[in-house]
């Protein structure tokens, strides 16, 4: 089995609640562990709040999340002009200790099992981050999600 959740929101601070609260709701219904279900709130939340403070111009973007066995894959796409050459996330450099900013990826980066980001020039670009996950004992998703 394969759980999928697939939005389009408006580029708007009031979707990142929205999305957390959908996902987390179905990962809880499946009995994942709650440290990991925090781990994806947060990288969903850095991935969403970077869209929409950087993507331009952009009206909306879009979150993907899938289940399958062991893994959430989350994918966050904007329609925007891709990243910009001096915005490059594999080239960003990690920010000073006291800066206000800019952690966001660093978050991503340590708490996801794997991220790729992909740039489609003047089509937006892709954040999709990884994460395996751990069920309860006796967890629906235990089961569920094996076959």
């Amino acid at each position: 089995m394969e759980a999928t959740i697939a939005l389009r929101l408006p580029r708007d601070a009031a979707s990142v609640p929205l999305t957390r609260q959908m996902l987390d709701g179905t990962l809880r219904s499946l009995g994942v562990d709650p440290q990991v279900r925090d781990d994806i709130e947060l990288m969903l939340t850095e991935a969403c709040s970077n869209v929409i403070r950087h993507a331009e111009p952009s009206d909306d973007y879009t979150v993907s999340a899938t289940v399958h066995d062991h893994l959430c894959v989350i994918k966050v796409i904007d329609a925007g002009n891709g990243f910009a050459a001096d915005k490059d996330p594999n080239k960003i450099v990690a920010p000073e200790p006291s800066a206000e900013h800019g952690r966001g990826l660093q978050i991503m980066r340590a708490l996801a099992d794997d991220i790729r980001f992909v740039n489609r020039h003047e089509n937006g670009a892709v954040v999709c981050l990884e994460k395996r996950l751990r069920y309860a004992p006796g967890a629906a998703g235990q089961h569920l999600m094996a076959t």
